[in-house]
């Protein structure tokens, strides 16, 4: 219900001087105000209220945030997880996901892989998403994301390219448990070979470039990204799926165990086609925007491009920059992010002197952590940010890539 109140006059001009150093203060203490007097007893409506509709039909959207913190900060409410915990004592059945897990950690489509394998755990009863990860795993919210089992097999030889010795373990998994569905990212990262050695394995035709399933009708269906993306193929729902990000939400009301799997498992000797011969180096320079995994962008705010520079080569970032930093000519047009530019999916986007125009918003919204440097703490860059630090970018750069260099003399390895 609207409130009617008279306000300050003074109030009113720094309310409609959007350049007044007040304006914001003002604007979010009266931000759940929807009506009231003018000093000439003229009613009036707030603008900036959330959803208000102008005299042209347009209704105005929040973009920044701010309306929606002014709102917060009217009322405290405690805010209570609410998702439902789901426990499963003996399951009778199984549906297993070999997450890429880089870094040790799930990504973005990872976590849509475990939103898509609970999708099917759901049609039948009594049915765990069982998770195997290879290798070191420093994920600690396996369960948050639909994980109800656990297989980890921590064994030093699978931080290597290593896919023979993978599909021994998951040969073995396949006799004892005989999984209704395999799922894997269908990446270069590891999922989509293994995927393919799977189903060949297991003389199953796979689902590649999957990007849909349909569950609806008596035999699930699921879409398939062919022709080099130019085409859907549709096709029956086989055992093993090779999925592409988004291809399902990730889990978001339920809370899973993730309980470490209590059926031996024994794979077989294997004797080794393929030997490691360890990492190559890359220059991040040469890594394209949209492959990158950690990017240092510059913006209008950078007055030391040398320095910003220096910064990338010892952080081992990909450079990225906003449109007015590539109009200035201090990026090539390549570098620019944003929806005029390049969408990117970085785990790690590191924004330096840059506002958070919406196009450029829009472009780093798939990026897992994004880390704002900015002397403006009310920018929309800071707000979008899950790590604001405010103050001179130079300084800031050149203190964290003395650090960094201190540490890589120290200990080598940094990443």
């Amino acid at each position: 219900m609207s409130t009617t109140r008279r306000r300050d006059p003074r109030a009113e001009r720094i309310l409609r001087n959007r350049l007044h150093p007040l304006h914001l203060t003002l604007q979010l203490q009266h931000s759940g105000v929807a009506e009231w007097l003018g000093p000439n007893g003229v009613k009036r409506r707030n603008p900036h209220l959330v959803g208000f509709i102008g005299p042209n039909g347009v209704r105005r959207i929040d973009r920044s945030g701010a309306q929606s913190a002014a709102s917060q900060t009217q009322v405290h409410v405690t805010e209570q997880d609410t998702r439902r915990t789901v426990q499963l004592d003996h399951p009778d059945h199984y549906i297993t996901v070999i997450p890429d897990m880089t870094g040790g950690r799930l990504s973005a489509a990872d976590k849509d892989l475990l939103g898509l394998a609970q999708r099917l755990a759901a049609e039948k009863p009594n049915t765990a998403v069982l998770v195997v990860v290879f290798g070191e795993s420093k994920e600690t919210q396996l369960g948050e994301a639909g994980a109800d089992r656990v297989l980890t097999v921590a064994d030093p030889l699978f931080q290597q390219y290593s896919p023979e010795q993978r599909l021994a373990w998951l040969l073995a998994l396949e006799q004892a448990l005989q999984p209704d569905y395999w799922l894997l990212p269908d990446s270069g990262l590891g999922g989509g070979d293994l995927g393919r050695r799977l189903a060949v394995a297991l003389n199953v035709r796979a689902a590649t470039g999957l990007w849909q399933v349909n569950l609806d009708g008596d035999m699930p269906t699921c879409v398939c990204r062919a022709a080099a993306a130019t085409q859907d193929l549709l096709r029956d729902l086989p055992r093993v799926l090779l999925a592409l990000p988004e291809c399902a939400e990730p889990v978001s009301e339920t809370r899973h165990e993730a309980l470490e799997l209590d059926i031996p498992v024994s794979p077989a000797a294997v004797n080794p086609a393929i030997e490691d011969l360890g990492a190559v180096a890359v220059d991040p320079a040469s890594v394209a925007l949209a492959e990158a995994e950690f990017i240092l962008s510059g913006g209008n705010g950078v007055r030391d491009w040398p320095g910003f520079h220096q910064a990338a080569r010892v952080l081992g970032a990909t450079e990225g920059a906003s449109r007015v930093a590539v109009d200035d000519g201090f990026m090539p047009r390549d570098r620019q992010v944003g929806a005029t530019g390049t969408w990117v999916t970085a785990r790690v986007y590191l924004a330096v002197g840059i506002s958070g125009a919406i196009q450029h918003l829009q472009g780093i919204q798939s990026c897992e952590k994004v880390i704002s440097i900015n002397t403006d703490p009310g920018c929309d860059m800071v707000k979008r940010a899950d790590l604001a630090v405010i103050g001179d970018a130079a300084a800031i750069l050149q203190a964290l890539t003395e650090k960094v260099g201190q540490l890589k003399q120290e200990v080598g390895d940094v990443a």
